[in-house]
């Protein structure tokens, strides 16, 4: 595992008129990203789309595209071109029928290392995932460990993981994704605000939303890193959503080193691996788990 320093990007913006729009404006913010010294570039969840889930409508399956498809081929041409590590979250269509909500990791030389599917998927007003994404699967990911779902990327430049807005509610997830040796949690996220609410919720789920992942931060001696969307997306007979921004990069100990506002912006900002050393010597939170006590977590319920 690298201990040299590296620099991540973080694209907050929002989406236009059409995906190729879209796409186009990506390419010119990872650029600007790699021009500032970005090495990791990460990108927002279902980058090039509006989100569609806001209802349901079995047309808008034919947002998704397959990985590698003409969407992440492009980005591994830049990433080729740039040197850059781009995490590209995109609606993927696996097979027929089958649809994930999924990030594919392109690494400095082009190469895709692989795909991370969502693990976790929600189902609220203006959020119906659960009608267009499968979960990612239990797969086998190392013969000589037990299966999961979550995953690692040795990248050029460092060792990530990569979880998927939801996802960043569940310390079991970070945890195990800590454990299988990332140096930073890189979370591309689509979260906003229902209009009505947010005059009397929306600075509180806001706070909840940045405490829960600097807190994974903290348990875990690691680097997070997280991309929201800008802007209100409106859906006809609703009141759309306000996605809310706020991205941000904290250290091992939750401070934050990076944050943006609510408006589009680009974020660049180094990340030292000794810090996770340093963390965890002090901290040692990951030495002190009692593995042999903690099979009722594998219980839905113990009440």
């Amino acid at each position: 595992m690298t201990q040299t320093p590296f620099t991540v990007g973080l694209i907050q913006d929002g989406v236009e008129a059409d995906a190729a729009t879209t796409v186009r404006r990506t390419v010119e913010r990872v650029r600007e990203a790699a021009a500032r010294g970005a090495q990791i570039v990460l990108l927002k969840e279902l980058f090039n789309a509006p989100y569609f889930c806001k209802v349901t409508d079995a047309e808008r399956f034919d947002l998704a595209e397959p990985i590698p498809g003409p969407t992440v081929e492009e980005m591994q041409r830049l990433a080729k071109e740039l040197a850059v590590v781009i995490v590209v979250p995109i609606f993927e269509k696996r097979g027929p029928g089958i649809y994930h909500n999924s990030a594919a990791v392109v690494d400095a030389d082009g190469a895709l290392l692989g795909v991370y599917r969502k693990m976790h998927i929600p189902d609220d007003p203006l959020y119906h995932e659960k009608y267009y994404f499968t979960p990612g699967e239990i797969y086998q990911h190392d013969e000589a460990k037990a299966p999961s779902g979550f995953r690692v990327f040795k990248t050029r430049y460092a060792t990530i993981g990569i979880l998927i807005c939801w996802d960043q509610w569940y310390p079991e997830a970070a945890r195990i994704t800590a454990l299988m040796g990332a140096q930073i949690l890189l979370f591309p996220t689509a979260i906003g605000w229902h209009p009505k609410e947010k005059e009397e919720w929306g600075k509180a789920q806001a706070d909840a939303w940045r405490t829960a992942q600097r807190a994974h931060a903290i348990a875990n001696g690691l680097y997070v890193a997280a991309t929201n969307r800008v802007g209100h997306e409106p859906e006809p007979g609703t009141d759309g959503i306000e996605f809310f921004g706020h991205s941000f990069v904290c250290d091992p100990f939750g401070r934050m080193i990076a944050e943006a506002g609510t408006a589009a912006e680009t974020l660049v900002t180094q990340c030292d691996p000794k810090q996770i050393e340093y963390t965890r010597r002090n901290w040692p939170f990951l030495r002190d788990r009692r593995i042999d006590a903690y099979g009722p977590i594998l219980n839905r319920y113990l009440g």
